[in-house]
């Protein structure tokens, strides 16, 4: 079994970050207003991330990081500018490694 943590953007310009087992499902959801308060209030939602992980742990742990994240650098990830991602952390960000760039392909552009 897969897991994801992944990345909306919002109709506001907001994003919105959150881990699953089903990509495709949680993503419909969120998009149907069937989800979290947060999106459903900032409709239409568009995924712009996806990274694929071994665990539901590592996944939860991602979305926890990520969070904590200055939208700069939520952004540089997304470009999989890793250098920037590398420089931010050393500034005012948490700095962390549970993400990282991935070999396989679980990593999305825009859906």
């Amino acid at each position: 079994m897969s897991f994801w943590v992944y990345i909306l953007r919002c109709a506001d310009s907001s994003y919105y970050t959150g881990h699953t087992d089903n990509l495709e499902q949680r993503i419909c959801e969120h998009q149907n207003g069937l989800s979290d308060s947060y999106t459903s209030g900032r409709l239409p939602v568009e995924l712009v991330f996806s990274q694929e992980c071994s665990t539901r742990e590592e996944a939860l742990a991602a979305e926890q990081q990520i969070k904590g994240w200055s939208r700069k650098k939520k952004e540089a990830m997304m470009r999989g500018d890793w250098a920037e991602v590398s420089r931010l952390a050393k500034g005012s960000d948490r700095d962390g490694a549970l993400v990282h760039p991935s070999t396989s392909s679980g990593r999305t552009g825009n859906v």
